[in-house]
């Protein structure tokens, strides 16, 4: 089991939390360029924990020890010489050792060249080794599946789940999008500095604070005037209200944002007011499914001519139901028209399950499907993360044509739309996701750990 002398090999230790989006395996080996590289990757993410350098692994103690063996030595030589310091950290998936066990462990590693000094509190360099008993904490092997060992590079952004705590935001509503959730779609979109990302259902700016903490410019808009203004009734516990300062730009401020608050309306999603042109480098919305938010368009039953209304400053349009494949031939042509050749198009899609095929999936001409995943909502409804890419000019009527030949398909539970009782969904308890390397960088060599367990293949 010897490691390539050629290759840069670096062991992903997964947090463990919504398995239906990627492989269940804690463990992944990718392939990276560069230990720069694998830094930036987790300065990003917010699904790992942490990254190590691999210098072994096996399905045994021995194997373990004779890959390590095998591993070039002028790679140990620049962290194991004498004037550095050092410690060794155990780390066990689905088992706890004791302190003994930990010892011994350690222990064993002495054939390797450390000449340094041992520093538990501030060290040089950390090394680690890591052991999956897999999957299953009611059936936890004697024997480990798989052992590793490596040199620790860097943590994850897992702190900034906690820091962006929906619990902890000033202006919520009823389904502020959870910040973990968050922080995934703007990694779906690519969103980087300088970016302007639009989210044309913006709600409480959940998704916006998201794209501004990556350094993005962010734009919204909703249909709902006491949302965008931050009026009306609270979605928080034991208060009746909201405040005069709760709104969009209050929550960017908190976090320290708001020199990247562009604006919030109140429109129409139906009814863009927009120039024709490319403006948008990302689209990242949660579009309202009719359960907790209704879906609404302005309008009227009565038959009007055509033209543009004329309404006093103080006027508020009717508003009628608006129907999901009617919202999502809007979402994909307005996307199609505004977003920047490359630019990305995220949001949620909700599907009855027992009738869901991949055909189902709203597609447009110019916007090429990227990633679909599943988070399941109730045992016969699911709702599903969409990231597709823009990689066509739009072409005016034509294209708009042919996206609504295909969106006609979108299938939905009627319960999922009408009814007001329907499952509800901690914000806590969403999903997270892997598509670290597949979606926002080249997409490397991931090998999934054979685990004893059933998982989908990544490319």
């Amino acid at each position: 089991m010897a490691l390539p002398g050629t290759v840069n090999r670096y062991l992903l230790l997964m947090a463990q939390e919504h398995l239906e989006f990627r492989l269940p395996s804690p463990f992944w080996i990718l392939s990276i360029p560069s230990e720069d590289i694998a830094r930036n990757l987790m300065k990003r993410t917010v699904c790992a924990k942490s990254i190590f350098e691999l210098w072994g692994h096996g399905k045994s103690p021995e194997e373990l020890y004779s890959s390590l063996k095998n591993y070039p030595v002028d790679k140990m030589v620049p962290f194991l010489h004498s004037d550095s310091t050092y410690k060794i950290k155990i780390h066990t998936f689905n088992k706890t050792l004791t302190q003994e066990e930990k010892v011994k462990r350690i222990d064993a590693l002495e054939f390797l060249p450390f000449e340094g000094k041992v520093n538990l509190k501030k060290p040089q360099h950390i090394f680690s080794i890591l052991e999956d008993y897999g999957l299953d904490p009611n059936c936890i092997p004697e024997n480990p599946h798989n052992i590793y060992f490596g040199r620790w590079i860097a943590d994850g952004q897992r702190e900034l789940i906690e820091s962006y705590s929906v619990k902890k935001r000033h202006f919520i509503g009823n389904t502020s999008m959870d910040a973990g959730l968050s922080f995934i779609m703007a990694n779906h979109g690519k969103v980087k500095e300088n970016d302007i990302v639009f989210d044309p259902f913006v709600g409480t700016g959940g998704l916006l604070i998201a794209s501004a903490h990556f350094g993005a410019y962010v734009y919204g808009t909703d249909i709902d005037y006491n949302t965008v203004h931050g009026l009306g009734k609270a979605s928080r516990k034991n208060q009746k209200w909201r405040g005069p300062d709760e709104n969009i730009r209050a929550n960017l401020r908190q976090y320290g944002l708001e020199k990247y608050y562009l604006d919030v309306l109140v429109s129409d999603a139906s009814k863009p007011s927009w120039r024709k042109g490319t403006y948008f480098d990302a689209v990242i919305t949660d579009p309202p499914y009719g359960i907790r938010e209704s879906t609404r368009r302005t309008g009227s039953q009565k038959e009007i001519p055509k033209g543009i209304e004329k309404c006093p400053e103080s006027h508020v349009p009717v508003s009628l139901s608006y129907h999901l494949s009617d919202m999502f031939f809007d979402l994909l042509n307005f996307a199609a028209e505004t977003l920047v050749l490359g630019g990305r198009l995220v949001y949620w899609l909700p599907v009855y399950t027992p009738e869901y095929t991949e055909e189902m999936v709203p597609w447009h001409p110019c916007l090429k499907l990227i990633s679909n995943c599943e988070q399941k909502l109730s045992s016969h409804t699911s709702r599903r993360l969409i990231t597709m890419e823009k990689v066509k000019e739009f072409e005016g009527s034509t294209s708009t044509d042919s996206a609504k030949l295909c969106i006609l398909n979108v299938v939905h539970d009627p319960q999922l739309v009408e009814t007001e009782h329907a499952e509800p969904v901690d914000a806590e308890t969403r999903l997270s996701d892997l598509s670290i390397c597949q979606f926002w960088y080249p997409q490397w060599v991931l090998e999934p750990i054979s685990c004893g367990c059933q998982g989908r293949t990544v490319p």
